[in-house]
Parts: structure tokens; sequence; C-alpha cells
């Protein structure tokens, strides 16, 4: 498994009997990563049996509470378990200041550190890079400073066609440069192609993130061709004034974007409580974007390549 979605939380402003607020928990390539961290995640993730511990990463989409009122309390929880691996939080200017202003003066020593990771960009930029996948932080267009997160998987290596490898008797210790790209040279100074010893990797996957943000079509070049897109939704259009207001998006915006930037499947998110049925919120994008579904929690998402 290459990819693996939890729905945590997809409501938007306050806690309800029947949902959460923002939070997910992403496993990509087994880099395991929680975004967002709304009121009510670590019941959450005990709840879907996701262990606190194995999150190394987690992402802070902005500095409204709906976003990272739970963060305070899974930090302090992280200790309590005897966390001792670092943590790294990405977030706006601003993040850093709450946590320790909190943890100064009630008093609370953790029993690792945190790098906190403060963003500031107009444009995409990476803020984490590692041998397997690169995440890239993008400026979204809310009423507070604002990023939405785009996971984007490295290209694997070339897959042996080893019955072609086998057949020309080529050396296992030249696997490995084959597997990079390389020709292979025979005894005889033959030169075999690579495209002849092995086959394409598989497509990278990219899964974009964008809650909270108002229609905006420059996101679209951002996020081309992506895999999944989770999108925010507060709104229907019959309270499009107060999507503009608030700077949020209604269903049919959402799936506009999703249309506009050519992405392969629409999650739909952020429903506001005033809608106690969902699935009006499905008949609204549907006609724009037919590959959209919701949000929910507990929902899982899966994508092997």
């Amino acid at each position: 498994m290459s990819f693996f979605l939890k729905i945590l939380g997809c409501g938007s402003a306050t806690p309800t009997s029947w949902t959460n607020p923002s939070s997910q928990f992403l496993n990509m390539e087994e880099r395991y990563f929680l975004i967002d961290c709304g009121e009510g995640t670590q019941s959450a993730l005990r709840k879907n049996k996701i262990g606190f511990k194995k999150i190394d990463n987690i992402f802070i989409t902005h500095l409204h509470g709906d976003h990272f009122f739970g963060l305070v309390g899974l930090l302090s929880t992280l200790s309590l378990l005897d966390r001792k691996k670092d943590l790294h939080v990405y977030s706006p200017k601003g993040l850093k200041e709450i946590i320790v202003t909190q943890f100064r003066i009630s008093k609370t020593y953790l029993s690792y550190f945190i790098h906190f990771h403060e963003i500031s960009t107009d444009r995409p930029v990476v803020v984490l890079d590692d041998i397997k996948l690169t995440v890239k932080a993008i400026p979204l267009k809310h009423r507070i400073e604002t990023y939405g997160y785009l996971f984007e998987e490295k290209l694997k290596e070339r897959k042996l066609n080893i019955d072609v490898v086998k057949s020309i008797n080529v050396e296992t210790c030249d696997y490995r440069n084959i597997k990079l790209g390389k020709n292979y040279v025979k005894d005889n100074g033959e030169i075999i192609e690579n495209s002849t010893l092995t086959f394409d990797p598989p497509k990278p996957l990219k899964y974009a993130y964008c809650s909270d943000t108002a229609y905006n079509p420059d996101l679209t070049e951002w996020i081309k061709g992506i895999d999944l897109l989770y999108h925010e939704s507060t709104f229907l259009e019959e309270h499009s004034n107060l999507a503009k207001k608030t700077g949020h998006s209604t269903a049919k915006e959402a799936a506009m974007i999703a249309e506009k930037a050519e992405v392969g499947n629409l999650l739909l998110g952020h429903f506001s409580a005033r809608y106690k049925d969902r699935s009006v919120f499905l008949d609204e994008a549907k006609p724009y974007f037919y590959k959209t579904e919701l949000a929910s929690e507990s929902k899982e998402i899966c994508f092997k390549n």
C-alpha cells in the first residue's frame, strides 16, 4: 500500500454530536502524517486504532480553532505516552507561540522535542523532502493566512523485465544500475537499451488537502492532474453569499476547481452543520465533476500503484 487516508473529522466551525472538526491521518509510503487537528482528534485516532506514536509530522493549515484546537492536548498525550522521537509541526506563523505559551503557563514539560516549521509564502514551497516523497505548502485564499498541502510520491525505480534480463545473462550485481535507468553493456561491447530490460515505474501518486479556501481558479495550476483532491465545500450555492463573506467554497465551486485541474478524484469536506443531509453536496457537485465523493468520519481511501 502506498497511499492510505483516514478521515478523522470533516465538519466546520464546531464539533457536533455527529461530526468532528477537520483532521485526517495519511500514510504515504509508510510515512505517517496528521493533517489538521481539530477538537476530538485524539478520540478519533483511538476509535480508528491509529497509534499516536507513529505520527512524526503534523500539518496545520491555519490558526482557526476548528483546525488546531486539538493539538495541545495531543502533544501533551504524546509526552504522557513517553514519546522520545522528535516531532515536526508545520503551520503558518503563530502556532509555536500559542503552544509554547500554553505549556509554559501550565508547566507542561515534554519527553520529546518539537521542531516548529513556520511557513510564509505566496507560491507553492517544499516543506518536507525525503527519498520517497515531498510535501509542498500551497497558499489558499481565506480570511487569515492559510495553506493547503500537496503530498507527492517521488518516481520509483524501474522494474526489471526479469525474463529478458536472465536471457542475456545479466549479472545480479548489475541489477541496481539497470533499475536506475542505465543501459547494459555485454562483454562483447554490445549495448542493450534500458527500455528492453525494464518496465516503466508506476506513476507517482499525488494528494492535495485544500481547506479552508474561497473559490480560487489560480489553485488549479498547482494541483494539475493529481490523483485525489480534498477540497472544502462548507456551503451550497444557495448560501454562496455566506461563502464569499467567510472565505469558503460551495460544493459547486469545489467541483469546478476539480474539473479545471483535471484531478482524478474529488473528496468534499468541511461541511457546515446547518446541512443535516450531506448528500445534497454530492447532488450539487456531480454535474460539474462526476468523480466526487463525500468525506465522512472514519472513511478510508486507498490507492495502490
